[in-house]
Protein backbone atom coordinates (compact mmCIF):
# COMPACT_ATOMS: atom_id res chain seq x y z
CA UNK A 1 0.00 0.00 0.00
CA UNK A 2 0.97 2.98 -1.01
CA UNK A 3 2.85 5.97 1.72
CA UNK A 4 0.06 7.65 3.74
CA UNK A 5 2.13 10.86 3.51
CA UNK A 6 1.73 10.92 0.02
CA UNK A 7 -1.81 11.89 0.47
CA UNK A 8 -2.09 12.36 4.09
CA UNK A 9 -4.13 15.85 4.24
CA UNK A 10 -4.59 16.13 0.55
CA UNK A 11 -8.36 16.45 -1.57
CA UNK A 12 -8.89 13.14 -3.37
CA UNK A 13 -11.75 12.65 -5.99
CA UNK A 14 -12.90 9.81 -6.69
CA UNK A 15 -15.39 10.01 -9.77
CA UNK A 16 -17.90 6.96 -10.42
CA UNK A 17 -17.37 7.38 -6.45
CA UNK A 18 -20.81 5.38 -5.31
CA UNK A 19 -19.84 2.96 -7.40
CA UNK A 20 -18.81 -0.65 -6.48
CA UNK A 21 -15.13 0.16 -6.99
CA UNK A 22 -15.09 3.37 -6.37
CA UNK A 23 -16.77 3.66 -3.24
CA UNK A 24 -14.05 0.63 -1.89
CA UNK A 25 -11.54 2.78 -3.80
CA UNK A 26 -12.79 6.28 -1.48
CA UNK A 27 -12.49 3.98 1.48
CA UNK A 28 -9.15 3.13 0.72
CA UNK A 29 -7.51 6.81 0.13
CA UNK A 30 -9.64 7.84 3.47
CA UNK A 31 -7.30 4.99 5.19
CA UNK A 32 -4.35 6.86 4.16
CA UNK A 33 -4.93 10.07 5.43
CA UNK A 34 -7.01 11.64 2.65
CA UNK A 35 -9.76 13.97 2.63
CA UNK A 36 -11.97 11.96 -0.09
CA UNK A 37 -14.80 13.12 -2.39
CA UNK A 38 -16.81 10.53 -3.98
CA UNK A 39 -18.70 12.44 -7.31
CA UNK A 40 -21.29 10.25 -8.78
CA UNK A 41 -24.74 11.12 -10.29
CA UNK A 42 -26.35 9.10 -7.66
CA UNK A 43 -26.06 9.56 -3.89
CA UNK A 44 -25.59 6.54 -1.01
CA UNK A 45 -28.01 6.52 1.59
CA UNK A 46 -25.05 5.44 4.14
CA UNK A 47 -21.96 7.08 3.93
CA UNK A 48 -18.69 5.29 5.62
CA UNK A 49 -17.52 8.31 8.16
CA UNK A 50 -14.55 10.15 6.82
CA UNK A 51 -15.98 10.41 3.62
CA UNK A 52 -17.77 13.41 1.47
CA UNK A 53 -20.43 12.57 -1.17
CA UNK A 54 -21.24 15.27 -4.02
CA UNK A 55 -23.79 15.00 -6.42
CA UNK A 56 -23.21 15.89 -9.77
CA UNK A 57 -23.32 14.69 -13.50
CA UNK A 58 -19.79 14.21 -15.16
CA UNK A 59 -21.13 15.02 -18.46
CA UNK A 60 -21.92 18.51 -16.93
CA UNK A 61 -18.55 20.62 -17.51
CA UNK A 62 -19.89 22.93 -14.22
CA UNK A 63 -20.86 19.64 -11.85
CA UNK A 64 -17.01 18.45 -12.99
CA UNK A 65 -15.04 21.62 -11.98
CA UNK A 66 -17.20 22.28 -8.87
CA UNK A 67 -15.91 18.80 -7.93
CA UNK A 68 -12.57 19.26 -8.23
CA UNK A 69 -11.86 22.48 -6.79
CA UNK A 70 -8.53 22.51 -4.56
CA UNK A 71 -8.10 18.80 -5.72
CA UNK A 72 -4.26 17.06 -5.71
CA UNK A 73 -4.94 13.39 -6.88
CA UNK A 74 -8.32 12.90 -9.13
CA UNK A 75 -9.22 8.91 -9.51
CA UNK A 76 -11.43 8.78 -12.70
CA UNK A 77 -13.38 5.57 -12.57
CA UNK A 78 -16.69 7.16 -14.08
CA UNK A 79 -18.02 4.97 -17.16
CA UNK A 80 -21.10 3.69 -19.01
CA UNK A 81 -21.86 0.90 -21.19
CA UNK A 82 -19.76 -1.92 -19.72
CA UNK A 83 -22.02 -4.63 -20.42
CA UNK A 84 -25.66 -6.00 -21.33
CA UNK A 85 -27.89 -3.45 -22.59
CA UNK A 86 -25.87 -0.65 -21.29
CA UNK A 87 -23.75 -1.70 -24.17
CA UNK A 88 -26.60 -1.28 -26.41
CA UNK A 89 -26.82 2.79 -25.55
CA UNK A 90 -24.56 4.41 -27.87
CA UNK A 91 -25.46 8.24 -27.09
CA UNK A 92 -24.77 7.93 -23.56
CA UNK A 93 -21.87 6.47 -23.40
CA UNK A 94 -20.53 8.91 -25.92
CA UNK A 95 -21.37 10.98 -23.65
CA UNK A 96 -20.31 10.04 -20.28
CA UNK A 97 -16.67 7.71 -21.54
CA UNK A 98 -15.31 10.50 -24.10
CA UNK A 99 -17.12 13.50 -23.12
CA UNK A 100 -16.75 13.07 -19.56
CA UNK A 101 -13.05 12.55 -19.72
CA UNK A 102 -13.06 15.68 -21.67
CA UNK A 103 -14.48 17.62 -18.79
CA UNK A 104 -12.47 16.21 -16.41
CA UNK A 105 -9.41 16.86 -18.12
CA UNK A 106 -10.47 20.43 -18.47
CA UNK A 107 -11.33 20.92 -14.61
CA UNK A 108 -7.93 19.30 -14.22
CA UNK A 109 -6.42 22.32 -16.03
CA UNK A 110 -8.55 25.07 -14.63
CA UNK A 111 -8.23 23.89 -10.41
CA UNK A 112 -4.85 22.89 -11.26
CA UNK A 113 -4.83 19.30 -10.34
CA UNK A 114 -1.80 17.60 -10.79
CA UNK A 115 -2.39 13.91 -10.40
CA UNK A 116 -4.72 11.84 -12.43
CA UNK A 117 -5.10 7.99 -12.45
CA UNK A 118 -7.47 6.52 -14.65
CA UNK A 119 -9.63 3.09 -14.80
CA UNK A 120 -9.42 1.54 -18.49
CA UNK A 121 -9.96 -1.64 -19.76
CA UNK A 122 -8.54 -4.74 -21.20
CA UNK A 123 -10.51 -3.98 -23.99
CA UNK A 124 -8.64 -0.90 -25.63
CA UNK A 125 -6.04 -3.86 -26.83
CA UNK A 126 -8.52 -6.64 -27.02
CA UNK A 127 -10.93 -7.57 -29.81
CA UNK A 128 -11.64 -10.40 -30.88
CA UNK A 129 -8.29 -12.41 -31.62
CA UNK A 130 -6.22 -14.31 -28.98
CA UNK A 131 -3.59 -12.46 -26.74
CA UNK A 132 -1.82 -14.49 -25.00
CA UNK A 133 0.50 -12.86 -22.17
CA UNK A 134 0.16 -9.59 -23.98
CA UNK A 135 1.89 -6.52 -22.19
CA UNK A 136 2.30 -2.67 -22.48
CA UNK A 137 3.76 -2.61 -25.61
CA UNK A 138 0.51 -3.53 -27.52
CA UNK A 139 -0.90 -1.35 -30.01
CA UNK A 140 -4.22 -0.31 -29.45
CA UNK A 141 -7.17 -2.05 -31.84
CA UNK A 142 -8.20 -0.42 -34.32
CA UNK A 143 -11.51 1.80 -33.98
CA UNK A 144 -13.11 0.07 -36.74
CA UNK A 145 -12.40 -3.13 -34.92
CA UNK A 146 -14.35 -2.68 -32.03
CA UNK A 147 -17.62 -4.38 -31.78
CA UNK A 148 -19.09 -2.30 -29.04
CA UNK A 149 -19.33 1.55 -27.98
CA UNK A 150 -18.15 1.31 -24.49
CA UNK A 151 -14.16 -0.91 -25.78
CA UNK A 152 -13.97 2.26 -28.86
CA UNK A 153 -14.69 5.37 -26.09
CA UNK A 154 -13.01 3.80 -23.47
CA UNK A 155 -9.52 3.90 -26.01
CA UNK A 156 -10.11 7.32 -27.21
CA UNK A 157 -10.39 8.24 -23.14
CA UNK A 158 -7.39 6.45 -22.16
CA UNK A 159 -5.48 7.95 -24.99
CA UNK A 160 -6.85 11.81 -24.47
CA UNK A 161 -5.77 11.13 -21.19
CA UNK A 162 -1.93 9.81 -21.68
CA UNK A 163 -2.37 12.23 -24.31
CA UNK A 164 -2.68 15.00 -21.40
CA UNK A 165 0.37 13.60 -19.43
CA UNK A 166 3.16 16.60 -19.04
CA UNK A 167 0.62 19.49 -20.10
CA UNK A 168 1.31 22.65 -17.97
CA UNK A 169 -2.09 23.75 -15.74
CA UNK A 170 -3.47 27.00 -15.21
CA UNK A 171 -0.79 27.63 -12.37
CA UNK A 172 2.52 26.72 -14.56
CA UNK A 173 2.45 23.21 -12.71
CA UNK A 174 2.51 19.70 -14.09
CA UNK A 175 -0.41 17.49 -15.24
CA UNK A 176 0.73 13.80 -14.32
CA UNK A 177 -1.56 10.79 -15.79
CA UNK A 178 -1.85 7.86 -15.84
CA UNK A 179 -3.91 4.52 -16.85
CA UNK A 180 -4.79 1.46 -15.20
CA UNK A 181 -6.27 -1.17 -17.52
CA UNK A 182 -8.22 -3.77 -15.36
CA UNK A 183 -9.80 -7.51 -15.92
CA UNK A 184 -12.99 -8.68 -15.05
CA UNK A 185 -14.04 -7.47 -11.89
CA UNK A 186 -15.38 -9.75 -8.52
CA UNK A 187 -15.65 -9.40 -5.12
CA UNK A 188 -18.02 -9.42 -2.11
CA UNK A 189 -21.20 -7.20 -2.84
CA UNK A 190 -19.92 -6.33 -6.40
CA UNK A 191 -23.42 -5.23 -8.46
CA UNK A 192 -22.61 -5.41 -12.27
CA UNK A 193 -21.93 -8.60 -12.90
CA UNK A 194 -22.52 -11.07 -10.24
CA UNK A 195 -25.65 -10.66 -9.66
CA UNK A 196 -26.86 -11.32 -13.20
CA UNK A 197 -24.47 -14.39 -13.48
CA UNK A 198 -26.38 -15.64 -10.72
CA UNK A 199 -30.27 -14.85 -11.76
CA UNK A 200 -28.87 -16.64 -15.00
CA UNK A 201 -28.17 -19.84 -12.63
CA UNK A 202 -31.20 -19.74 -10.37
CA UNK A 203 -33.33 -19.19 -13.95
CA UNK A 204 -31.19 -22.56 -15.48
CA UNK A 205 -29.65 -20.30 -18.25
CA UNK A 206 -26.26 -21.08 -17.40
CA UNK A 207 -26.49 -24.39 -18.47
CA UNK A 208 -24.03 -24.48 -21.21
CA UNK A 209 -20.18 -23.38 -21.42
CA UNK A 210 -18.95 -22.32 -25.39
CA UNK A 211 -15.53 -22.13 -26.79
CA UNK A 212 -12.72 -23.56 -26.23
CA UNK A 213 -12.11 -25.01 -22.54
CA UNK A 214 -8.59 -24.38 -22.64
CA UNK A 215 -9.04 -20.60 -23.45
CA UNK A 216 -7.76 -18.68 -20.70
CA UNK A 217 -8.81 -14.98 -19.20
CA UNK A 218 -7.66 -12.88 -16.34
CA UNK A 219 -10.00 -11.85 -13.26
CA UNK A 220 -9.51 -9.42 -10.81
CA UNK A 221 -10.16 -8.96 -6.86
CA UNK A 222 -11.41 -5.65 -5.97
CA UNK A 223 -9.40 -5.41 -2.97
CA UNK A 224 -6.50 -5.77 -5.56
CA UNK A 225 -7.59 -3.04 -7.89
CA UNK A 226 -7.88 -0.57 -5.46
CA UNK A 227 -4.14 -1.26 -4.38
CA UNK A 228 -2.83 -1.16 -7.57
CA UNK A 229 -4.85 2.73 -8.19
CA UNK A 230 -3.69 3.64 -4.92
CA UNK A 231 -0.17 2.81 -5.50
CA UNK A 232 -0.58 4.62 -8.93
CA UNK A 233 -1.46 7.61 -7.31
CA UNK A 234 1.89 7.20 -5.45
CA UNK A 235 3.92 6.77 -8.23
CA UNK A 236 3.00 10.16 -10.36
CA UNK A 237 4.11 11.93 -7.25
CA UNK A 238 7.81 13.12 -7.52
CA UNK A 239 9.99 14.69 -9.55
CA UNK A 240 10.25 11.76 -12.24
CA UNK A 241 7.51 9.88 -11.24
CA UNK A 242 7.04 6.07 -12.61
CA UNK A 243 3.61 6.30 -14.07
CA UNK A 244 3.74 9.28 -15.87
CA UNK A 245 2.25 8.78 -19.26
CA UNK A 246 2.38 4.75 -18.44
CA UNK A 247 -0.63 2.11 -19.15
CA UNK A 248 -1.04 -0.83 -16.62
CA UNK A 249 -2.32 -4.19 -16.84
CA UNK A 250 -3.83 -4.95 -13.62
CA UNK A 251 -5.42 -8.48 -12.55
CA UNK A 252 -4.42 -11.26 -10.25
CA UNK A 253 -2.37 -12.59 -11.97
CA UNK A 254 -3.99 -16.17 -12.56
CA UNK A 255 -5.34 -16.65 -16.31
CA UNK A 256 -8.24 -19.24 -15.57
CA UNK A 257 -10.83 -20.48 -18.26
CA UNK A 258 -13.70 -18.47 -17.94
CA UNK A 259 -16.46 -21.07 -16.89
CA UNK A 260 -14.07 -22.65 -14.61
CA UNK A 261 -13.69 -19.58 -12.43
CA UNK A 262 -17.63 -19.76 -11.68
CA UNK A 263 -18.13 -23.26 -11.20
CA UNK A 264 -17.40 -22.80 -7.38
CA UNK A 265 -20.21 -19.86 -7.28
CA UNK A 266 -22.66 -22.68 -9.49
CA UNK A 267 -21.86 -25.77 -7.09
CA UNK A 268 -21.14 -23.35 -3.92
CA UNK A 269 -25.37 -22.30 -4.45
CA UNK A 270 -26.07 -25.60 -5.55
CA UNK A 271 -26.59 -26.16 -9.37
CA UNK A 272 -25.28 -28.34 -11.05
CA UNK A 273 -22.22 -27.39 -13.00
CA UNK A 274 -22.81 -27.31 -16.70
CA UNK A 275 -21.40 -30.11 -19.11
CA UNK A 276 -22.44 -29.23 -22.20
CA UNK A 277 -19.48 -26.98 -24.63
CA UNK A 278 -21.47 -25.07 -27.42
CA UNK A 279 -19.42 -23.72 -30.04
CA UNK A 280 -18.36 -20.01 -30.27
CA UNK A 281 -19.43 -19.10 -33.76
CA UNK A 282 -22.96 -20.46 -32.20
CA UNK A 283 -23.20 -17.75 -29.57
CA UNK A 284 -22.07 -15.14 -31.40
CA UNK A 285 -24.70 -15.66 -33.56
CA UNK A 286 -27.11 -15.75 -31.11
CA UNK A 287 -25.65 -12.31 -29.52
CA UNK A 288 -25.56 -10.71 -33.09
CA UNK A 289 -29.40 -11.63 -33.31
CA UNK A 290 -30.10 -10.21 -29.89
CA UNK A 291 -28.84 -7.23 -30.88
CA UNK A 292 -30.29 -6.19 -33.85
CA UNK A 293 -34.01 -7.80 -31.99
CA UNK A 294 -32.66 -4.79 -29.40
CA UNK A 295 -31.84 -2.26 -31.66
CA UNK A 296 -35.82 -2.53 -32.71
CA UNK A 297 -37.60 -3.85 -29.47
CA UNK A 298 -35.02 -2.17 -26.88
CA UNK A 299 -35.61 1.04 -28.12
CA UNK A 300 -39.63 1.47 -29.15
CA UNK A 301 -41.09 -1.44 -26.83
CA UNK A 302 -39.21 -3.05 -24.15
CA UNK A 303 -35.80 -2.75 -22.90
CA UNK A 304 -34.71 -6.10 -22.21
CA UNK A 305 -31.72 -7.35 -20.77
CA UNK A 306 -29.80 -9.61 -23.69
CA UNK A 307 -28.63 -12.57 -22.24
CA UNK A 308 -25.36 -12.04 -24.07
CA UNK A 309 -23.82 -9.20 -26.00
CA UNK A 310 -20.95 -10.24 -29.31
CA UNK A 311 -18.48 -8.30 -27.08
CA UNK A 312 -19.30 -10.71 -23.77
CA UNK A 313 -19.04 -13.44 -26.02
CA UNK A 314 -15.57 -12.90 -27.05
CA UNK A 315 -14.81 -11.37 -23.81
CA UNK A 316 -15.69 -14.65 -21.93
CA UNK A 317 -14.95 -16.98 -24.88
CA UNK A 318 -11.29 -15.95 -26.12
CA UNK A 319 -8.38 -16.28 -24.88
CA UNK A 320 -6.89 -12.74 -23.51
CA UNK A 321 -4.55 -12.34 -20.58
CA UNK A 322 -1.46 -9.98 -20.10
CA UNK A 323 1.07 -9.90 -18.48
CA UNK A 324 1.26 -7.68 -14.73
CA UNK A 325 4.86 -7.23 -14.32
CA UNK A 326 5.38 -3.76 -15.41
CA UNK A 327 2.50 -2.89 -12.87
CA UNK A 328 4.48 -5.14 -10.22
CA UNK A 329 8.27 -3.60 -11.02
CA UNK A 330 6.92 -0.07 -11.49
CA UNK A 331 4.18 0.45 -9.06
CA UNK A 332 5.04 -2.38 -6.37
CA UNK A 333 1.53 -3.63 -7.09
CA UNK A 334 1.05 -7.26 -5.18
CA UNK A 335 -2.01 -9.19 -5.90
CA UNK A 336 -2.93 -11.17 -2.71
CA UNK A 337 -4.39 -14.58 -4.06
CA UNK A 338 -7.73 -14.42 -3.97
CA UNK A 339 -10.87 -16.58 -4.92
CA UNK A 340 -14.94 -17.07 -5.06
CA UNK A 341 -15.56 -18.58 -1.83
CA UNK A 342 -16.28 -14.96 -0.35
CA UNK A 343 -18.55 -14.30 -2.97
CA UNK A 344 -20.28 -17.79 -2.77
CA UNK A 345 -20.83 -16.88 1.01
CA UNK A 346 -22.11 -13.20 0.37
CA UNK A 347 -24.93 -14.53 -2.03
CA UNK A 348 -25.57 -17.41 0.51
CA UNK A 349 -26.26 -14.87 3.16
CA UNK A 350 -28.66 -12.62 1.07
CA UNK A 351 -30.55 -15.82 0.33
CA UNK A 352 -29.71 -16.78 -2.74
CA UNK A 353 -28.83 -20.78 -3.73
CA UNK A 354 -30.54 -23.82 -3.25
CA UNK A 355 -29.41 -27.76 -2.28
CA UNK A 356 -31.16 -30.68 -4.34
CA UNK A 357 -30.21 -34.22 -4.77
CA UNK A 358 -27.89 -34.68 -7.38
CA UNK A 359 -30.10 -36.99 -9.32
CA UNK A 360 -32.56 -34.97 -9.81
CA UNK A 361 -30.58 -31.81 -10.44
CA UNK A 362 -28.52 -34.12 -13.47
CA UNK A 363 -31.93 -34.92 -14.58
CA UNK A 364 -33.52 -31.33 -14.95
CA UNK A 365 -30.17 -30.17 -16.92
CA UNK A 366 -29.48 -32.61 -18.74
CA UNK A 367 -33.31 -31.14 -20.38
CA UNK A 368 -32.55 -28.12 -20.24
CA UNK A 369 -29.16 -28.33 -21.82
CA UNK A 370 -30.34 -30.47 -24.96
CA UNK A 371 -34.09 -27.84 -25.41
CA UNK A 372 -30.92 -25.36 -25.40
CA UNK A 373 -28.88 -27.03 -27.67
CA UNK A 374 -31.57 -27.42 -30.23
CA UNK A 375 -33.02 -23.91 -29.86
CA UNK A 376 -29.47 -22.82 -30.80
CA UNK A 377 -28.99 -25.50 -33.87
CA UNK A 378 -32.16 -23.92 -35.20
CA UNK A 379 -31.10 -20.45 -34.69
CA UNK A 380 -27.79 -21.26 -36.86
CA UNK A 381 -29.50 -23.71 -39.12
CA UNK A 382 -32.04 -20.88 -39.93
CA UNK A 383 -29.38 -18.74 -41.39
CA UNK A 384 -27.49 -21.06 -43.68
CA UNK A 385 -27.96 -20.33 -47.43
CA UNK A 386 -31.05 -22.74 -48.67
CA UNK A 387 -30.26 -24.93 -51.15
CA UNK A 388 -32.89 -25.33 -54.50
CA UNK A 389 -33.03 -28.60 -56.23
Amino acid sequence: MADSNIYKGSKAVVTGGTGYFGYKLGCALRDTGAEVVLFDIKELDHLSEGLTCLKGNICNKNDVETALKGAKFVFHSASYGMSGREQLNKDLIEKVNVEGTKNVLEACNTNSVPHLVYTSTYNVVFGHDEIRNGNESLPYLPMDQHTDHYSRTKSIAEQSILKANNTKLRDGNILRTTALRPAGIYGEGEQRHLPRIVSYIKKGLFAFTYGSKNSLVDFVHVDNLVSAHVLAGQALVGNMPKAAGQAYFISDGKPINNFEFFRPLVEGLGYMYPTINLPLSFIYIFAFLTELVHAVVGRYIYNFQPMLTRTEVHKTGVTHFFSINKARTELGYSPVDRDLMGVVKHFREQGHGKKVPKKQSSLKYFIINVLIGFAFAFVLMSWLPKVHT
